[in-house]
């Protein structure tokens, strides 16, 4: 069976997560010199903090964000530590807690984010999640892909493009991070849905530094030359798992699936090394963090969003190539 026939369709349709009751600013304790503010009818000032603004995967959540400012009038800040540092992050937050009327964040840490989380509901300013959820904390609402399903989804794919056998290598950038074991979760419940055939052979973690994330799936590969699926997580490995294929002429014996609809994955995509690619709607995430947070301070309720799941392969890829 051909691949377009699991693709899922290439607009992303929005729905709010199950289980999760509206939020309303009548329950919430505002902060008085946020609505004054909000009396005055003056400028909100709003913070979008993600968790890493120096992958490759910024750009397009900034994007959303300040689409977000320009067409609801609002001052939208997308703030965020360069590497994944929870505490870069925390102490950013906390230095900017008297400045902003309203935050989204996307957590490097759901553990360490938390209580930061919670300390800034408390002082009366609304707080979503985007991207990467923090269910351990209070936040009102999160605007992003279900990370689990996303990863069911890739183990699907993997298992198809491999014709229901093979052994497969999962990649990550972060193995820690909880939207990667989100993922992975979702990822193995996908894989072993296909039956005894399919084996997961390891899960490599391989930083995010670009020329190592080669090089460790380079040297993995070297060390297990029987694997013949590169399961990636994220952005930034998926490329790097094509490259090795391309370079090492292994089209016909290594198959990928990924994420994201970075460039040289759409290239990739289409010259055939990586077999599918799953968006999560970035520039979408980036504008509901900032669209949640005014329709609340608006007295509009607010539910969780998913920005779902949108399957590209070489059949139609080219609706999203330059």
């Amino acid at each position: 069976m051909k691949l377009r026939h699991l693709i899922l369709a290439a607009a992303i349709s929005l729905v709010p997560l199950a289980a999760h009751a509206e939020q309303k600013l009548s329950d919430f304790k505002l902060a008085d010199r946020i609505k004054a503010k909000l009396d005055a009818g003056q400028t909100l000032d709003l913070y979008v903090s993600y968790q890493d603004t120096s992958d490759e995967f910024a750009p397009f959540l900034k994007a959303g964000v300040e689409r977000g400012a320009a067409e609801n009038k609002v001052n939208a800040t997308f703030i965020g530590p360069v590497g994944s540092d929870a505490d870069a992050q925390i102490n950013e937050l906390e230095n900017l807690m008297s400045k902003m009327d309203g935050l989204a964040v996307s957590s490097v840490s759901t553990d360490a984010l938390a209580p930061v989380i919670d300390r800034i509901l408390e002082a009366g300013i609304p707080v979503v999640t985007f991207n990467t959820d923090n269910p351990d904390s209070k936040r009102l609402a999160f605007a992003g892909q279900d990370l689990v399903q996303s990863g069911v989804e890739a183990g699907k794919l993997m298992a198809q493009v491999l014709g229901g056998k093979g052994k497969v290598m999962i990649i990550t950038l972060d193995a820690a991070a909880q939207w990667s074991l989100d993922r992975e979760k979702g990822a193995r419940e996908g894989l072993a849905a296909a039956g005894p055939d399919i084996e997961i052979v390891n899960t490599l973690n391989t930083g995010s530094d670009p020329q190592k994330m080669y090089s460790a799936i380079e040297n993995a590969m070297l060390a297990d030359p029987s694997v013949t699926g590169l399961l990636s997580l994220e952005c930034c490995t998926t490329p790097a798992a094509g490259t090795w294929v391309q370079r090492n002429g292994q089209i016909d014996k290594v198959k990928v699936v990924g994420f994201d609809l970075l460039d040289q994955t759409v290239d990739l995509v289409q010259s055939g090394e990586i077999q599918a690619t799953i968006d999560q709607a970035p520039e979408k995430q980036g504008f509901a963090a900032v669209d949640m947070l005014v329709k609340f301070l608006a007295g509009t309720p607010i539910d969780n969003l998913d920005t779902g799941v949108g399957i590209y392969t070489k059949d139609n890829i080219a609706e999203v190539a330059n």
